[in-house]
């Protein structure tokens, strides 16, 4: 039997507001980096919240941050993700919802691995030269993995949410915003290592759109081969 072709027609995803916020998300993003590596006031702002100890100041909390930071780990969460995006694919008969969340997962681990692996930065507890920005000595820490992942799997959940995309969008802040101040709190990560892993994070969301024609053709291929089998069956 012969497959349909898909043949839809898809308009350029992005708008002219959508790339100026593309273009000052990472216009923040350069001059976040840029002042890690000038040694600026904000490596300042990092040593002094770094010396704070949050949490030898509020001990009490700390339990229930050690388990709130974990929704803000790749791989606890992106498993859940990944069930409920199949779920929707399940309940809206199509492949798209995982195709999504697999291109925004990409996309995060491509390009934030990519900018740890270049700065090398060490986090608070392995820091070796006070008031330094503790650059190019192996670490992993610039940008936080848990902030950009927070909001990019948060984010795209809301994103592919559809008639509860607003409030879902408010959810991901809360989370996006809470799991980068906890990762202050439980001192794993540096003031500007938060701020640059949200950014980061913001950057792949609003790059997503771009990839909309590939993931809609190859949904649609997929969709019709399924359909051509059951059909042919």
């Amino acid at each position: 039997m012969r497959v349909p072709e898909w043949t839809g027609r898809i308009r350029c995803p992005l708008s002219r507001g959508h790339t100026i916020a593309f273009l000052l998300a990472a216009a923040c993003y350069a001059a976040v980096l840029t002042a890690v590596t000038t040694g600026s006031q904000l490596v300042r702002l990092d040593w002094q919240v770094a010396l704070f100890k949050p949490y030898e100041q509020w001990p009490r909390i700390r339990p229930v941050l050690d388990a709130f930071v974990i929704m803000g780990q790749r791989g606890p969460t992106a498993l859940a993700a990944l069930a409920w995006a199949v779920w929707r694919a399940v309940r809206t008969r199509s492949p798209r919802p995982p195709l999504v969340l697999g291109v925004a997962l990409l996309l995060l681990n491509v390009s934030v691995g990519a900018v740890k692996l270049l700065t090398g930065r060490l986090g608070p507890y392995d820091a070796r030269t006070p008031g330094s920005a503790e650059l190019f000595h192996g670490g992993l820490v610039f940008p936080s993995g848990h902030a950009a992942n927070a909001v990019v799997v948060w984010g795209t959940l809301a994103y592919l949410a559809g008639h509860h995309r607003r409030s879902c969008a408010l959810v991901a802040c809360v989370m996006a915003v809470g799991i980068g101040l906890t990762t202050l709190y439980l001192g794993t990560h540096w003031v500007s290592d938060v701020l640059a892993g949200w950014t980061a994070g913001v950057l792949v969301l609003l790059a997503l759109p771009l990839f909309e024609p590939l993931i809609a053709t190859f949904s649609a291929y997929v969709s019709a081969r399924a359909a051509g089998y059951f059909m042919g069956r």
